[in-house]
């Protein structure tokens, strides 16, 4: 027995245009909220900037395994390695990993400076010296780091950008790079707003959101396309609306996606980096989890309405507009006693050929007789 329409599911009545959600036609508010957004991740990003670990900036950093941490051990610790009067150790960074053990990290140290502070921090802890061990990293090191990041992130969006021209157009191309800086500028807003470290595996988190979020774009965009294709040709509905269609008829797609994305990812993040205390899981995880969200959001509220505003100003689009509202307004008749007026949620239905019954039959348009269309001796029905 086939389901009736209330009893489909929310997926299956987007797909078929029964329900529709005027994502497009609502596209100021999408707009307000990014810009909101925006706005937020960019003051951070000048006003308190990013918390670059010591593998971008260089520096010595220090690990104390301990059994048990109490309230006051960062502040002391921290009063101990500023005690010893080093300049470079003047606003060290001290963290208490997992409950198990002491971070310290300072500015670029020589080796007879790491030996004073980590025997100043093994005073304060009640260790012995050689259970502290010491990591110095140069800060030329850091520097090229940095520096081999950006141009992977550039070569990224330049391969990126060609692609999408080659495949699709220009238009599409410029709508998902626009929506892909959206996603860098809020994560790395979002990661100075609350003060996440920034290390190498941080940049390799941010490299596949991007990809991510390209792809989710792509799927959308590929749908959009096919709804779009020789659109011109009829004045049944407009551009927008058979976007909006193709939008919808992927939304529940995106969503199951992002939602299967997220739980491995908020799985690391809380047992690699909660439980196991693994300071490398924790930084993938976290950039991974930020920007997943962000890259969903933007690929459906920001690709796609951007992507109509654009379409929307080419002549032939604006001219479909026109007709489609001109016809919608004076209500032409088909010649089958029914008025010509299409809404955005029954689009589907116009690019279908056939529509499909509860019992599975196409619905056909009753044919009369020969007799019948000439008003002869037509049998009269029963």
């Amino acid at each position: 027995m086939s389901e009736t329409s209330g009893q489909r599911s929310l997926g299956s009545r987007l797909y078929t245009g029964e329900t529709s959600l005027p994502i497009v036609a609502h596209a100021r508010w999408w707009y307000t909220a990014s810009a909101v957004l925006l706005v937020v991740a960019i003051g951070a990003l000048v006003f308190r900037g990013l918390h670059l670990g010591i593998e971008f900036t260089g520096g010595a950093e220090l690990t104390a395994r301990i059994e048990q941490t109490t309230d006051s051990m960062v502040a002391d610790v921290r009063e101990a390695v500023i005690a010893t009067g080093i300049d470079d150790a003047a606003e060290p960074r001290v963290v208490v990993a997992n409950d198990e053990s002491v971070r310290v990290q300072t500015g670029s140290l020589t080796a007879e400076e790491t030996t004073t502070i980590r025997d100043a921090v093994a005073a304060e802890l009640g260790l012995p010296s050689e259970e502290i061990t010491a990591q110095v990293i140069g800060p030329s090191w850091g520097a090229q780091i940095t520096r081999q990041a950006l141009i992977g992130l550039s070569f990224f969006i330049l391969a990126v950008g060609i692609f999408l021209v080659l495949i699709y157009e220009w238009k599409m191309a410029a709508a998902a790079l626009v929506a892909l800086v959206h996603d860098i500028v809020a994560t790395i807003g979002i990661y100075a707003l609350i003060g996440f470290d920034v290390t190498p595996a941080t940049v390799i988190g941010f490299l596949t959101i991007l990809g991510y979020s390209l792809y989710d774009t792509v799927v959308i965009f590929d749908k959009v396309r096919e709804n779009t294709k020789g659109i011109t040709a009829q004045n049944q509905y407009t551009y927008a609306e058979a976007a909006n269609l193709g939008l919808n008829q992927t939304l529940m797609r995106s969503i199951n996606t992002v939602i299967i994305a997220l739980l491995p990812i908020g799985s690391i993040l809380f047992v690699g980096a909660g439980l196991l205390g693994a300071g490398t899981l924790k930084d993938l995880s976290l950039a991974l989890f930020v920007g997943v969200a962000i890259g969903t959001y933007s690929s459906i509220f920001i690709a796609t309405p951007l992507l109509v505003d654009l379409k929307n100003r080419e002549p032939t689009v604006a001219a479909l507009a026109r007709r489609v509202e001109a016809r919608r307004a004076a209500k032409v008749p088909r010649g089958d006693g029914t008025d010509d007026d299409v809404p955005t949620a029954t689009v589907a239905a116009s690019t279908r050929s056939a529509q499909v019954t509860e019992s599975g039959e196409r619905r056909q348009p009753q044919r009369q007789t020969r007799s019948q269309r000439r008003g002869g001796n037509a049998r009269p029905p029963r």
